[in-house]
Protein backbone atom coordinates (compact mmCIF):
# COMPACT_ATOMS: atom_id res chain seq x y z
CA UNK A 1 0.00 0.00 0.00
CA UNK A 2 1.47 3.66 -0.42
CA UNK A 3 1.50 5.63 2.35
CA UNK A 4 0.95 9.60 2.32
CA UNK A 5 3.36 11.53 3.83
CA UNK A 6 5.78 8.91 4.05
CA UNK A 7 9.51 8.05 2.37
CA UNK A 8 8.97 3.88 1.22
CA UNK A 9 10.49 2.07 -1.59
CA UNK A 10 8.10 1.54 -4.13
CA UNK A 11 8.73 -0.53 -8.13
CA UNK A 12 8.63 1.05 -11.30
CA UNK A 13 5.96 -0.75 -13.10
CA UNK A 14 4.89 1.27 -16.14
CA UNK A 15 7.03 3.78 -18.34
CA UNK A 16 5.35 6.74 -20.20
CA UNK A 17 6.38 9.96 -21.73
CA UNK A 18 5.92 12.03 -18.84
CA UNK A 19 7.63 10.02 -15.95
CA UNK A 20 7.56 6.58 -14.32
CA UNK A 21 4.42 4.68 -12.21
CA UNK A 22 5.88 3.57 -9.24
CA UNK A 23 3.60 0.38 -7.02
CA UNK A 24 4.52 -1.17 -3.96
CA UNK A 25 5.33 -4.84 -5.90
CA UNK A 26 5.84 -5.54 -9.35
CA UNK A 27 1.66 -6.53 -9.93
CA UNK A 28 1.47 -3.02 -10.04
CA UNK A 29 -2.15 -2.76 -10.17
CA UNK A 30 -4.21 0.32 -9.31
CA UNK A 31 -2.37 1.05 -6.13
CA UNK A 32 0.41 3.24 -7.76
CA UNK A 33 1.53 6.89 -8.01
CA UNK A 34 3.58 9.20 -10.74
CA UNK A 35 7.69 10.08 -10.16
CA UNK A 36 7.14 12.99 -12.59
CA UNK A 37 10.09 12.35 -15.46
CA UNK A 38 12.59 15.12 -13.91
CA UNK A 39 13.16 13.07 -11.00
CA UNK A 40 13.39 9.82 -12.16
CA UNK A 41 17.10 8.66 -11.87
CA UNK A 42 18.96 8.36 -15.33
CA UNK A 43 18.89 4.46 -16.57
CA UNK A 44 15.87 3.42 -14.98
CA UNK A 45 14.28 0.01 -15.73
CA UNK A 46 10.84 -1.46 -15.09
CA UNK A 47 11.40 -3.81 -11.84
CA UNK A 48 13.74 -0.91 -10.27
CA UNK A 49 13.30 0.06 -6.80
CA UNK A 50 13.54 3.63 -6.26
CA UNK A 51 13.06 5.92 -2.85
CA UNK A 52 10.44 8.24 -2.75
CA UNK A 53 7.93 11.03 -0.55
CA UNK A 54 4.68 10.50 -1.10
CA UNK A 55 2.01 13.89 -1.14
CA UNK A 56 -0.55 15.33 -2.99
CA UNK A 57 0.33 17.87 -6.08
CA UNK A 58 -2.02 21.34 -6.92
CA UNK A 59 -4.38 19.05 -8.30
CA UNK A 60 -5.02 17.44 -5.21
CA UNK A 61 -3.46 14.45 -6.68
CA UNK A 62 -0.96 11.24 -5.39
CA UNK A 63 2.64 12.19 -6.63
CA UNK A 64 6.05 11.41 -5.74
CA UNK A 65 9.23 12.78 -5.54
CA UNK A 66 12.63 11.80 -4.90
CA UNK A 67 13.31 15.30 -2.90
CA UNK A 68 13.27 14.41 0.75
CA UNK A 69 11.83 16.92 2.60
CA UNK A 70 12.71 17.30 6.46
CA UNK A 71 9.68 15.52 8.23
CA UNK A 72 7.12 12.77 7.28
CA UNK A 73 3.77 12.08 9.11
CA UNK A 74 4.38 11.86 12.32
CA UNK A 75 7.30 13.96 13.01
CA UNK A 76 8.34 17.83 13.20
CA UNK A 77 10.77 20.03 11.46
CA UNK A 78 11.79 23.77 11.64
CA UNK A 79 10.58 25.15 8.48
CA UNK A 80 10.08 28.54 7.36
CA UNK A 81 6.98 30.87 6.49
CA UNK A 82 6.56 31.56 3.27
CA UNK A 83 3.31 33.42 3.05
CA UNK A 84 0.38 34.15 5.34
CA UNK A 85 -3.04 34.15 3.65
CA UNK A 86 -6.77 34.47 4.41
CA UNK A 87 -6.91 30.67 5.55
CA UNK A 88 -3.54 30.04 6.91
CA UNK A 89 0.43 29.99 6.13
CA UNK A 90 2.39 28.36 3.59
CA UNK A 91 5.47 27.13 4.75
CA UNK A 92 8.87 26.07 2.59
CA UNK A 93 9.89 22.78 3.47
CA UNK A 94 11.79 21.77 0.31
CA UNK A 95 8.85 20.53 -1.95
CA UNK A 96 7.19 22.48 -5.36
CA UNK A 97 3.94 22.31 -3.23
CA UNK A 98 4.37 24.06 -0.02
CA UNK A 99 2.84 22.44 2.96
CA UNK A 100 -0.89 24.21 4.52
CA UNK A 101 -0.63 25.64 8.48
CA UNK A 102 -4.32 26.21 9.09
CA UNK A 103 -5.16 28.99 11.27
CA UNK A 104 -6.69 26.41 13.73
CA UNK A 105 -3.02 24.83 14.39
CA UNK A 106 -1.27 27.79 15.07
CA UNK A 107 -0.49 28.57 18.63
CA UNK A 108 0.24 32.27 18.01
CA UNK A 109 0.65 34.66 15.44
CA UNK A 110 3.16 34.25 12.57
CA UNK A 111 4.74 36.40 9.87
CA UNK A 112 6.80 35.74 6.49
CA UNK A 113 10.34 34.28 6.75
CA UNK A 114 9.57 32.91 10.62
CA UNK A 115 11.37 29.90 11.31
CA UNK A 116 8.95 27.82 13.38
CA UNK A 117 8.71 23.88 14.65
CA UNK A 118 5.98 22.12 12.85
CA UNK A 119 4.54 18.71 12.95
CA UNK A 120 3.57 17.20 9.86
CA UNK A 121 -0.40 14.94 10.15
CA UNK A 122 -3.19 14.04 7.86
CA UNK A 123 -5.65 16.12 8.04
CA UNK A 124 -9.66 15.28 8.38
CA UNK A 125 -9.64 15.60 3.47
CA UNK A 126 -6.78 13.17 3.80
CA UNK A 127 -4.58 15.99 2.82
CA UNK A 128 -1.05 17.01 4.41
CA UNK A 129 -0.82 19.80 6.75
CA UNK A 130 1.29 20.98 9.28
CA UNK A 131 0.56 22.18 12.82
CA UNK A 132 2.03 24.12 15.40
CA UNK A 133 0.60 21.48 18.16
CA UNK A 134 1.87 18.72 19.69
CA UNK A 135 5.97 18.92 19.46
CA UNK A 136 5.99 19.00 23.21
CA UNK A 137 5.46 14.78 22.91
CA UNK A 138 8.19 14.79 20.21
CA UNK A 139 11.30 15.75 21.92
CA UNK A 140 13.49 14.35 23.02
CA UNK A 141 14.64 14.07 26.70
CA UNK A 142 17.71 12.17 26.56
CA UNK A 143 21.16 15.17 26.63
CA UNK A 144 23.86 15.50 27.81
CA UNK A 145 23.07 18.93 29.18
CA UNK A 146 23.91 19.98 32.98
CA UNK A 147 23.13 22.46 35.13
CA UNK A 148 24.90 25.53 34.56
CA UNK A 149 25.44 25.14 30.74
CA UNK A 150 24.83 27.48 28.23
CA UNK A 151 22.23 25.94 25.52
CA UNK A 152 20.75 27.72 22.58
CA UNK A 153 16.82 27.01 22.34
CA UNK A 154 13.66 27.77 19.84
CA UNK A 155 10.19 29.21 21.09
CA UNK A 156 7.35 26.78 20.31
CA UNK A 157 4.84 27.34 22.59
CA UNK A 158 3.79 29.30 25.95
CA UNK A 159 1.63 27.53 28.64
CA UNK A 160 0.80 29.95 30.81
CA UNK A 161 -0.08 27.93 33.40
CA UNK A 162 3.73 26.52 33.79
CA UNK A 163 6.13 28.61 31.68
CA UNK A 164 7.19 28.69 28.29
CA UNK A 165 8.28 25.74 26.05
CA UNK A 166 11.68 25.76 24.18
CA UNK A 167 13.14 22.85 22.18
CA UNK A 168 17.01 23.27 23.07
CA UNK A 169 18.88 22.64 20.06
CA UNK A 170 15.61 21.91 17.66
CA UNK A 171 15.72 18.92 19.97
CA UNK A 172 15.67 18.74 23.56
CA UNK A 173 12.36 19.44 25.86
CA UNK A 174 12.79 22.54 27.78
CA UNK A 175 11.00 25.13 29.71
CA UNK A 176 11.44 28.67 30.99
CA UNK A 177 9.48 28.58 34.30
CA UNK A 178 6.62 31.13 34.78
CA UNK A 179 7.70 33.54 36.92
CA UNK A 180 10.44 34.85 33.93
CA UNK A 181 9.31 37.70 32.00
CA UNK A 182 9.12 36.13 28.51
CA UNK A 183 6.66 38.96 27.20
CA UNK A 184 9.09 39.72 24.84
CA UNK A 185 9.57 36.81 23.13
CA UNK A 186 7.67 35.07 20.18
CA UNK A 187 7.07 31.76 18.96
CA UNK A 188 10.35 30.89 16.60
CA UNK A 189 12.24 33.01 18.56
CA UNK A 190 16.11 31.39 19.02
CA UNK A 191 17.43 32.21 22.80
CA UNK A 192 20.40 31.79 24.63
CA UNK A 193 19.80 30.14 27.87
CA UNK A 194 21.58 28.44 31.29
CA UNK A 195 20.59 24.95 32.65
CA UNK A 196 19.07 25.42 35.94
CA UNK A 197 17.91 21.98 36.35
CA UNK A 198 17.12 18.25 34.70
CA UNK A 199 14.06 16.38 35.73
CA UNK A 200 13.69 13.04 36.54
CA UNK A 201 12.35 12.55 33.24
CA UNK A 202 15.46 14.19 31.40
CA UNK A 203 13.54 17.54 30.56
CA UNK A 204 15.32 20.70 31.27
CA UNK A 205 14.58 23.77 33.66
CA UNK A 206 16.43 26.83 31.67
CA UNK A 207 16.78 30.28 32.55
CA UNK A 208 17.10 33.43 30.19
CA UNK A 209 18.33 35.49 33.14
CA UNK A 210 21.91 35.68 34.47
CA UNK A 211 22.94 33.95 37.34
CA UNK A 212 21.90 36.15 40.58
CA UNK A 213 24.76 38.06 41.45
CA UNK A 214 24.94 39.63 37.44
CA UNK A 215 21.04 40.26 37.04
CA UNK A 216 20.87 41.48 40.59
CA UNK A 217 22.61 44.67 39.36
CA UNK A 218 19.90 44.62 35.94
CA UNK A 219 16.95 44.20 38.26
CA UNK A 220 18.12 46.57 40.54
CA UNK A 221 19.04 49.12 37.98
CA UNK A 222 15.72 48.39 36.53
CA UNK A 223 13.57 48.84 39.45
CA UNK A 224 15.02 52.42 40.16
CA UNK A 225 13.66 53.30 36.98
CA UNK A 226 10.36 52.22 37.89
CA UNK A 227 10.23 53.78 41.28
CA UNK A 228 11.12 57.00 39.06
CA UNK A 229 7.82 56.63 36.91
CA UNK A 230 6.04 56.71 40.11
CA UNK A 231 7.34 59.84 40.96
CA UNK A 232 10.39 58.51 43.28
CA UNK A 233 7.69 56.42 45.50
CA UNK A 234 6.29 52.64 44.56
CA UNK A 235 3.93 51.94 46.82
CA UNK A 236 4.51 48.75 47.80
CA UNK A 237 7.25 46.75 48.89
CA UNK A 238 8.69 42.96 48.99
CA UNK A 239 5.92 42.23 51.53
CA UNK A 240 3.66 42.45 48.42
CA UNK A 241 1.87 39.61 47.10
CA UNK A 242 4.14 37.60 43.90
CA UNK A 243 1.01 38.22 41.64
CA UNK A 244 1.20 42.34 41.82
CA UNK A 245 5.70 41.90 42.20
CA UNK A 246 5.40 40.14 39.09
CA UNK A 247 2.75 42.45 37.90
CA UNK A 248 4.14 45.51 38.44
CA UNK A 249 7.99 44.82 37.94
CA UNK A 250 8.05 41.84 35.96
CA UNK A 251 10.03 39.98 38.67
CA UNK A 252 9.73 37.02 40.48
CA UNK A 253 8.74 37.75 44.31
CA UNK A 254 12.89 36.35 45.64
CA UNK A 255 14.30 38.84 42.48
CA UNK A 256 12.44 41.50 43.27
CA UNK A 257 13.96 41.06 47.22
CA UNK A 258 17.29 40.75 45.48
CA UNK A 259 16.90 43.71 44.10
CA UNK A 260 15.45 45.70 47.07
CA UNK A 261 18.22 44.36 49.25
CA UNK A 262 20.63 45.84 46.73
CA UNK A 263 19.46 49.10 46.67
CA UNK A 264 18.76 49.17 50.16
CA UNK A 265 22.28 48.74 51.14
CA UNK A 266 23.69 50.74 48.73
CA UNK A 267 21.48 53.71 51.03
CA UNK A 268 19.69 54.50 47.39
CA UNK A 269 16.04 53.65 48.45
CA UNK A 270 14.07 53.57 52.02
CA UNK A 271 11.76 51.51 52.96
CA UNK A 272 8.87 52.71 55.26
CA UNK A 273 4.47 52.86 55.20
CA UNK A 274 4.92 49.99 53.47
CA UNK A 275 6.42 51.84 50.32
CA UNK A 276 9.69 52.40 48.77
CA UNK A 277 11.35 56.15 48.33
CA UNK A 278 14.31 56.60 46.23
CA UNK A 279 16.69 58.58 48.20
Amino acid sequence: MIALGKIQKLTVVKKVDFGVYLAPNRKGGEDRVLLPKKQVPEGTKLGDEIEVFVYKDSEDRLISTTTMPPLTVGEYACLTVREITKIGAFLDWGLEKDLFLPYKEMLGRVEENDEILIRLYIDKSNRLAGSMKGIYHLLSTDCAYRPGDEVEGRVYEFGHEFGTYVAVDDKYSAMIPRHEDTSSLRIGDVITARVTGVKTDGKLDISIRDKSYIQMDEDAEMLLELIDSYAGVLPFTEKASPDVIKRETGLSKNAFKRAVGRLYKERRISLDGGKIRKV
